[in-house]
Parts: C-alpha cells; sequence; structure tokens
C-alpha cells in the first residue's frame, strides 16, 4: 500500500469516531492527520514523552506495554486494524503512560489533538462520539481486568483462543485454524502468564485432542468442547 496515495477521508468514514461526518468534515479533519509506514519493532512512543495525538492501526499491530522497575515487560494490549489507542491520555495534557511498539510490518494513522479540538468547536456533539469511543474501550479494558482476576490460567487461553477469533458459535464438526498474530510470550504477558505456564496449557489441550498445534497456527477441533473444558 502505497502511503502518499491512502485516501484518508475514506478511511476515517468507515471509523465509528468519524462515521457522521459529513465529506467535508471528514476532508477537514484528514489534514490533521498523517501515515506512517513502520517496520517490525519501531517504536510509536515511549513512557514520558508529551501526548499530542492518537493513533489507528490501518494494518499490521501495535503493541501497548509496561516496564517494570526491575526491567520486565508487561503487555497491557494488543491493537489490530481498525482500532485506535491514546485517545483518553490526549485530552489530560500529561504524558504517554505506556510504551508502543509496531509489532509487524504497520501502517499506522496519527490524528493530531489540535484536529480534534477543531471538530468539537464547530460541532460539539462531536465530543460525545469521543466519550463513547473512549466509554467501549475502557469497557473491554476492564473486562479483561476482571477476566484476569477471576478466570483461571487455564480459561484465560481458552477464552483468548475463542474470544479473539471469534469463534464461539461455530459448529462443534468444524475445524478451524487460529494463526496466532504474535509470538506466544507476548500473548502470554498479555494474559499475565508466564511463557512457561502458556506452552503447557497449549500443550495439555492438545493431549486432550481439543487443539492440534503447529508452530503458531493452532487448529481448534471442537471449540463447544473446548469452551466447555475451561469451565470445567
Amino acid at each position: 500500500m502505497d502511503v502518499d496515495e491512502f485516501n484518508i477521508p475514506r478511511f476515517l468514514a468507515v471509523l465509528p469516531l468519524f462515521g457522521d461526518l459529513s465529506p467535508l468534515e471528514l476532508s477537514r479533519a484528514a489534514q490533521g492527520c498523517q501515515v506512517r509506514r513502520l517496520a517490525r519493532s519501531d517504536t510509536i512512543f515511549r513512557f514520558g514523552e508529551p501526548c499530542e495525538e492518537f493513533h489507528v492501526v490501518i494494518s499490521g499491530q501495535v503493541k501497548l506495554f509496561a516496564i517494570s522497575p526491575a526491567g520486565h515487560e508487561k503487555v497491557i494490549e494488543l491493537v489490530g486494524p481498525g482500532q485506535s489507542f491514546a485517545e483518553a491520555l490526549m485530552f489530560t495534557g500529561k504524558s504517554y503512560i505506556l510504551n508502543a511498539e509496531a509489532l509487524s510490518s504497520t501502517l499506522l494513522l496519527t490524528v493530531s489533538k489540535h484536529a480534534i479540538l477543531a471538530e468539537i468547536e464547530r460541532d460539539p456533539r462531536f465530543s460525545m462520539k469521543m466519550l463513547a469511543g473512549i466509554s467501549r474501550r475502557l469497557h473491554g479494558l476492564v473486562h479483561d481486568i476482571e477476566s484476569g482476576a477471576l478466570h483461571s490460567g487455564m480459561q484465560r487461553v481458552i477464552g483468548y483462543l475463542l474470544r479473539e477469533n471469534e469463534i464461539r458459535d461455530c459448529a462443534t464438526n468444524e475445524v478451524i485454524t487460529v494463526s496466532l498474530p504474535v509470538t506466544k510470550a507476548t500473548i502470554a504477558s498479555r494474559l499475565s502468564l508466564t511463557p512457561e505456564y502458556f506452552s503447557k496449557v497449549l500443550r495439555e489441550l492438545e493431549e486432550e485432542n481439543l487443539i492440534e498445534i503447529d508452530k503458531r497456527d493452532i487448529r481448534i477441533i471442537d471449540a463447544q468442547r473446548l469452551l466447555r473444558y475451561g469451565v470445567q
């Protein structure tokens, strides 16, 4: 995809945040946007840097993570195509509280704070759409925290395989292949598990003939039985 030819207004129009804007408003908002092409491991921002924009993944994947005082990395969220991040923080006037890094070749749309504030000044209703989007994101993060606190490690892994790939309701006799988008260690950190425990859970599921593992490809043999196994 050629960055110079990327149609920013058209992309904005399909995002929930900008979906109700007129073509003129989309064109105006697009003037405050920048498309960036990132290679794997490229840094988007670091903890402590000023936050004057938010970001939307066009293609690829981004990792949001924190570094503990001991130097250990904790993955907070994995952000995929069509998802945005740093919207809420942008309005606080504070610095980034996390780090962001591209996990693969990634196309990223950066939206300046100035462009958003200008649209809010023109139409205060735009701020309600911002609040709605931030609320949905907060709800998702709270759900993840609850899952981590209340569910076992086994349940978290099974929930990831089923929820992230939206196959919870598939037929029981249908085999579906799930390709892990990142390393097992990254997913383990996202689920608040050690890489060793994550691999142990996958091996147990394979021994129970619930999944088959081929490097990053995981074939789910019976999604409904896998779901029931997670609540035993």
